[in-house]
């Protein structure tokens, strides 16, 4: 597990390039991800040109609590409460009807996929920024995702607005999140194991 300690100006600094509309790389609770704030189209656009990824295939936010899905989507069905007690790693829950967040950040459907973080850099840089942020793995479409920092694409690390210092040396393996998709009947299905 990684011992390693973020330093409060690398936090402060992602935070005050998340106000402003820029994209960040840093490291998530899975793998290292790209995030800008969440209702904010301008950055939720930047973030699919850097990715060279069409607009029509979602991403996903990150919270800091339990409690916030709610302010994101019109009803949290009673199934989500469970799955995330009870989830002992990383589990992004795809919602139906998302809300007040960049339209360009909500599938077609009508769904978002959220996931409760609690890796210690990413809930308080959650947390102090006080809103969701988008998460998206750090790699050009088509391309694998990069399980550790210096496999990220030099074009990646070139287009965005603050690199995160914190866990660019951690060589802990980590590995994208379960994805659940929840129907307001209480229906699901498995997306990702």
């Amino acid at each position: 597990m990684n011992n390693e300690r973020y330093d409060a100006e690398d936090l402060k600094k992602a935070i005050e390039v998340l106000r402003a509309g820029g994209v960040i790389l840093y490291p998530t609770d899975t793998i290292w991800g790209l995030g800008c704030d969440a209702q904010n189209e301008a950055a939720v656009k930047k973030i699919y040109d850097i990715k060279q990824r069409a607009d029509q295939k979602s991403l996903l936010i990150l919270v800091d609590e339990p409690q916030r899905i709610e302010y994101y989507v019109d009803e949290v069905p009673e199934i989500a409460w469970d799955l995330i007690e009870a989830s002992d790693r990383p589990m992004t829950i795809i919602y139906p009807n998302a809300k007040n967040l960049a339209s360009n950040l909500i599938a077609p459907d009508g769904s978002i996929g959220i996931r409760v973080c609690n890796e210690p850099f990413c809930h308080t840089l959650i947390s102090r920024f006080r809103n969701a942020i988008v998460s998206t793995s750090a790699n050009i479409s088509g391309q694998n995702s990069p399980s550790f920092f210096d496999e990220i694409d030099p074009m990646i690390l070139k287009n965005v607005d603050y690199v995160v210092q914190y866990r660019q040396n951690d060589r802990t393996p980590h590995k994208a999140s379960s994805i659940i998709k929840l129907g307001l009947g209480g229906q699901f299905e498995i997306i990702r194991p």
